[in-house]
């Protein structure tokens, strides 16, 4: 017998949006390792909003939503929000009603300053590591670090001089069309960072990743991952510039001995990260470094300055430390670590970003991490 449509809409409806969702769906065990990590947070949530005047949105309500907004590679909040409004496994998710009006787009906006006034986004990434390290999921001991570049969502047409920015754009035309597109001809003019900014993005740099390929404006992201599991226990968000990434790494092994008690003893890298300097700051801080050092003589032909001296040592005895199986079993780990790169910029969103100041990429790259980790555990739980 054929079915026939309704046209008459039914008045009220009656369902229980719990057994709407499937018993063996993904986000039910992460959601309770995210309730239960939100519930820690009641007293910075406490201290970074006021006792009185209208009611906000629940600000664990806005961290569940970005960790929505990582895990099913959503491009904007406004999308995200519309996606909220019509799924209910969303909702589920956001222990929101399926009768709830839902909050506006521009929420985000309004509580990011917030969010990282309070370090809201840097506690949920360090609840996930924490709970990796004492669930046994995580190496106390050896680690990775590597840097990727971030495309700027600013075009290289808005890369002008400098002493651009403070004139205006003379009206000498009178109000006649402009493309918004305009052609721009680059061609015979040299530019650098020195004497050029983005007017979209100030702080974005012009970088290019390897000779023979074209120059982008980008930002750097860096992660410390442990050797286990790659879990991500570690991020930092800098300028895109050639010495940055072994700054950011020792930022990060800093923060992971002062936040977890954690005392690393390896530090495994590839090529990027060869640098007497940061080799002699690993070991004053007894750590072991496992950096692929480049082919070639150590320190060149001729060593000028006694000063260089204490760096080529360094180098030179990472070279012998190059054939010991600790380090071989060091860089197989490391590879570890970039498929949490290929996963925060194929699913999370972070090949180029959508958001304009480096504190910004710094929470959604804190969001991505702790969706990453997140994904990772319910996994290693489960199994």
């Amino acid at each position: 017998m054929r079915g026939q449509p309704n046209d008459q809409p039914s008045m009220f409806y009656s369902l229980c949006i719990e057994d709407r969702i499937r018993p063996d769906h993904p986000l039910r065990a992460m959601k309770k390792l995210v309730d239960e990590d939100l519930s820690r947070m009641g007293r910075r949530f406490a201290k970074a909003y006021s006792d009185t005047g209208r009611p906000s949105v629940p600000p664990e309500r806005l961290l569940k939503a970005m960790l929505l907004q990582a895990l099913y590679s959503i491009r904007s909040e406004r999308q995200l929000v519309e996606r909220i409004d019509t799924d209910l496994l969303f909702r589920w998710f956001l222990d929101m009603d399926p009768a709830e009006e839902v909050f506006d787009a521009t929420a985000f906006a309004h509580n990011r300053r917030r969010l990282d006034q309070y370090g809201l986004t840097a506690s949920f990434f360090g609840q996930t590591v924490r709970r990796a390290l004492g669930e046994g999921l995580a190496s106390d001991e050896h680690f990775s670090v590597d840097g990727t570049l971030i495309e700027s969502q600013a075009s290289i047409k808005s890369f002008v001089p400098r002493d651009s920015l403070d004139q205006k754009d003379s009206n000498e035309d009178g109000g006649s069309f402009k493309s918004r597109n305009a052609e721009v001809d680059f061609h015979g003019e040299r530019r650098s960072n020195a004497t050029h900014v983005s007017r979209t993005d100030p702080e974005a740099r012009l970088y290019r990743k390897s000779d023979g390929q074209a120059a982008q404006l980008y930002h750097m992201g860096h992660t410390l991952a442990e050797n286990r599991h790659g879990l991500i226990l570690g991020v930092e968000v800098s300028e895109a510039a050639g010495d940055a990434e072994p700054a950011a790494a020792l930022r990060m092994l800093d923060d992971l001995r002062r936040k977890q008690e954690v005392k690393p003893r390896t530090c495994g890298s590839d090529k990027g990260y060869d640098s007497g300097p940061f080799m002699m700051q690993l070991e004053s801080r007894r750590i072991v470094p496992h950096v692929a050092v480049k082919e070639g003589k150590i320190g060149g032909k001729y060593i000028r300055w006694r000063k260089d001296q204490p760096s080529i040592a360094a180098r030179q005895r990472m070279r012998q430390r190059m054939k010991s199986l600790g380090y071989r079993l060091s860089q197989k780990a490391r590879k570890k670590i970039e498929e949490a790169f290929g996963w925060l910029k194929r699913i999370a969103g972070l090949a180029r970003t959508r958001l304009v100041g480096r504190w910004k990429l710094r929470q959604q790259l804190e969001m991505a991490a702790s969706a990453y980790n997140l994904v990772r555990m319910t996994r290693l739980l489960a199994g």
